[in-house]
């Protein structure tokens, strides 16, 4: 949608009024050219979205509420972007300002990186500047919200299986949050209040946090309006907040539509929302995940445990393993260290590794039995004979940060969608499906009993 298709629509409709909270990122860059058209903005008003996307507006209010974020800079060029990111220390993630579904979004881990992400954002003329954030690494953690401008009210608060750094609506999140301290739940219920009666907002906030450690809490993006998660966190706590942030914007109050504001308690079971991927479709596509949004849908796993809740998460999103129990591990370096207890627990769960040679290396040096295979460019048998056989389960492929991906990775990852295997890019990803897998109960179930799980 347009400048000119909304110019076309005023005119024909003449609205009274226009609420941009609903339409995403897309209705969100059309309110200025609203309020040019004289369309009057229902709710949160244009000033005060336009405080939350304004790096440096926003800077200003979570200094007034005493709220952290990862230090940054707002750039225009190349240039300035190597200097915030040499003062900072790589890695950084940047990205432009008033983005749709993380679009451009990059982490860069060098001064190359800069130059190519840079270009790659300026070929879409940009209206406005560049962001440049320290990447820090933790828990990744999600509120919707609703605020009448006295009082707000949090369903709940939802956790990223995936550390900071995925896309949020490329992350598997699970409410209630589950490795969260009471500490931190606090400060973050605390930190929305705070900022949503700092931008005045009437109606719906999504705001995504970092927490660090066990209660250093950091606000990385906030959005004046509702998000991918709103239909999530409605079905699983029961609050209708579509319904209800929409009798807030007319005017209505939180408590005389019988609500208490603050953060509600949390449910007696725990959700799982599942990102679902179309990558066997879209031909061509790198189908490694990072702070651009990649996913084409999701599906949801409920259950008394967090185990069962996972496992149908999985099946729902039609990952149904084991096959034949062969799989495929290949990381880079940074990730040698960190997959040593996943491949453990897959060879405990009776899979055969495959792996390449620095990575077999580091798991036999572990104890862990693994047969090593060729490159793409050594002879045969190698990886793709492996993928091409059709007897490979899962590939477990981590990619090195920045612009120069291994080009045998790309291949690697795009033959095995193309020819039905699973696979993962993230070791977070590929923890849960372990945890998944090890819930023997739900392993031992028929297909018929999977069915009917999967419809209550």
């Amino acid at each position: 949608l347009t400048t000119e298709d909304v110019e076309a629509i005023v005119k024909i409709e003449k609205p009274d009024g226009a609420v941009v909270q609903f339409g995403g990122q897309t209705a969100i860059k059309l309110t200025e050219s609203l309020m040019k058209m004289g369309v009057p903005i229902l709710g949160t008003s244009a000033e005060n979205v336009d405080k939350a996307e304004d790096r440096e507006l926003f800077d200003e209010i979570l200094e007034e509420c005493q709220i952290p974020r990862p230090t940054g800079g707002t750039v225009f060029t190349a240039e300035e972007a190597k200097e915030v990111a040499n003062r900072l220390g790589y890695p950084v993630l940047v990205r432009p300002s008033y983005v749709l579904g993380g679009q451009g979004m990059q982490i860069a881990i060098n001064d190359n990186d800069i130059d190519e992400f840079i270009g790659i954002i300026n070929r879409i003329a940009q209206d406005h500047p560049i962001l440049v954030d320290k990447y820090l690494q933790g828990k990744e953690i999600e509120v919707d919200a609703v605020c009448d401008g006295d009082d707000i009210l949090i369903p709940g608060i939802m956790e990223h299986i995936e550390r900071a750094g995925i896309h949020s609506g490329d992350s598997i999140s699970v409410y209630p949050a589950q490795s969260l301290t009471d500490g931190a739940k606090a400060k973050i219920a605390e930190y929305t209040r705070r900022l949503a009666k700092s931008l005045h907002v009437i109606g719906m906030i999504n705001i995504q946090f970092i927490v660090c450690g066990e209660e250093d809490v950091y606000v990385i993006e906030v959005n004046p309006r509702s998000s991918r998660t709103v239909p999530y966190i409605s079905k699983v706590t029961g609050i209708p907040i579509v319904p209800l942030a929409t009798q807030v914007i007319i005017g209505k109050k939180i408590k005389e539509l019988g609500y208490t504001p603050g953060l509600q308690p949390e449910a007696d079971y725990v959700a799982v929302k599942m990102p679902v991927f179309s990558f066997e479709k879209i031909r061509g596509a790198d189908i490694s995940l990072g702070p651009e949004m990649k996913s084409t849908g999701e599906c949801l796993g409920i259950a008394e445990t967090f185990n069962e809740a996972l496992y149908k998460a999985f099946i729902g999103a039609g990952i149904r393993l084991p096959k034949h129990k062969n799989m495929i591990i290949t990381v880079k370096d940074e990730d040698k260290q960190d997959i040593i207890p996943i491949a453990r627990r897959f060879e405990a769960l009776g899979y055969r590794i495959y792996a390449t040679l620095g990575t077999a290396k580091v798991l036999k040096e572990n104890g862990i039995k693994v047969i090593r295979t060729n490159k793409l460019e050594q002879p045969a048998p190698n990886l793709m004979d492996l993928i091409l056989g059709h007897k490979i389960d899962v590939v477990i492929d981590t990619p090195p940060q920045g612009v120069e991906h291994q080009k045998d990775g790309f291949v690697i990852r795009r033959n095995a969608i193309e020819t039905g295997v699973n696979v993962l890019t993230s070791l977070d990803t590929a923890e849960a499906l372990a945890t998944s897998l090890e819930n023997t109960d739900l392993n031992n179930l028929s297909l018929i009993d999977i069915a009917t799980i999967a419809r209550r």
